[in-house]
């Protein structure tokens, strides 16, 4: 494999990969608190069942998405979205509290489905916009994620804690794959390639430093 392939395939990967460490953590702890409130033996079940339905959910939802970002002003609308996830991410902290455990398996396992169908439009959606139609990377985004949910939430929230940092860079690589989906959204796209192609690598990096300048500024003021 020759440079230029491997460019292709590692960058966006790499791209998926943070956008899974940055947004899975929500995910796997909506599943350890809707079940919190189980006996042990329940919250094992909680947490396979759950994650295992959870899972499948994204599956269809990350195909969905993929159909979907091949239509003109859908990339510009979730381009739009996912810059309001990076900045509600540099803005919130805020959200885990607000979910309820639920008293019995079922109430838990229906939580964890409510909460990750919510949760999970942000990793859908990031993940199939960083794979370019790559059905490889798709695979790959979706196999990345399944770990980071059920096994790396302490670990993740852990590290974000001790370097917050690490939430200000995938808010930032959010702004940045938000940014390529828009300047290649069907509506678009040939007239940018054809009058201004530098939009490819100005509007990504000017999508990046917005989230961050504006997530750092709403949250100073709340503070």
């Amino acid at each position: 494999m020759d440079l230029a392939s491997l460019q292709q395939y590692l960058i966006p990967l790499l791209q998926i990969i943070g956008i899974n460490i940055v947004l899975s953590g929500d995910n796997a702890i909506v599943i350890a608190l809707a079940s919190r409130a189980l006996p042990p033996e329940q919250q094992r079940k909680a947490v396979t069942w759950g994650s295992g339905a959870a899972i499948v959910m994204r599956i269809v939802l990350t195909f969905t998405a993929v159909t979907l970002l091949e239509m003109p002003y859908l990339k510009l609308i979730g381009s739009i979205f996912l810059i309001w996830i990076g900045i509600q991410l540099l803005n919130t902290d805020e959200g885990e509290e607000n979910i309820e455990s639920g008293s019995t398996l079922a109430a838990a396992i229906r939580t964890i489905l409510i909460a990750d169908l919510v949760m999970s439009l942000d990793n859908v959606l990031g993940v199939a916009a960083a794979a370019k139609g790559s059905m490889f990377l798709l695979i790959a985004g979706l196999a990345i994620s399944i770990p980071l949910v059920i096994f790396g939430a302490n670990v993740l929230l852990r590290l974000m804690e001790r370097f917050p940092v690490i939430v200000t860079i995938g808010a930032a690589l959010l702004g940045y794959v938000g940014g390529e989906m828009a300047v290649t959204d069907l509506a678009v796209s040939d007239w940018i390639d054809s009058h201004f192609y530098a939009l490819h690598q100005i509007v990504p990096i000017g999508c990046a430093a917005f989230i961050v300048i504006t997530g750092k500024y709403l949250a100073a003021r709340k503070a």
